[in-house]
């Protein structure tokens, strides 16, 4: 029996494959059209990056399998929505950055249609960062393809 594919189940699906690092796996929950707002701005950058189509959502996706990074991902919340194609998802995750962990609240809204990602948006605004010394502006430098 195949797994189902609604909103919840997809959230799911990526949530668990960022928390494994399997990042090279995760382009697949993506339609050919996606767009994907990234959270973060990458160095010199004042705005968060546009991510439109597959292609372009799994190299950086590919990027972050090349630097191994896992995220703690814990206290997922997922809300039920009136739109049976959206899901919102509050969770925490913990962020490796060298000898240091950022910790991250993060709301994700994630619109998914015939089982596939056709837009999402996270909310980062509300960082909280313990004893991080640059290892954030590195990470999101690294996460947006910056990195050499």
């Amino acid at each position: 029996m195949s797994e189902p594919t609604g909103p919840r189940t997809v959230f799911e699906r990526l949530s668990r494959g960022i928390a494994e690092g399997r990042w090279s796996d995760l382009a697949d929950l993506y339609a050919e059209d996606a767009v994907a707002h990234q959270p973060f701005a990458p160095a010199g950058q004042d705005a968060p990056r546009l991510l439109e189509g597959r292609e372009v959502i799994r190299a950086r996706f590919a990027g972050a399998a090349r630097m191994g990074l896992r995220f703690g991902v814990r206290n997922v919340v997922v809300h039920e929505t009136t739109d049976p194609e959206v899901v919102i998802a509050e969770f925490d995750y913990d962020v490796p950055a060298g000898d240091e962990v950022l910790t991250a609240a993060n709301i994700q809204v994630l619109r998914v249609r015939d089982g596939l990602i056709v837009e999402t948006r996270d909310y980062h605004d509300h960082l909280t960062i313990a004893r991080a010394t640059g290892g954030l502006r590195a990470l999101a430098t690294a996460l947006a393809g910056e990195a050499s």
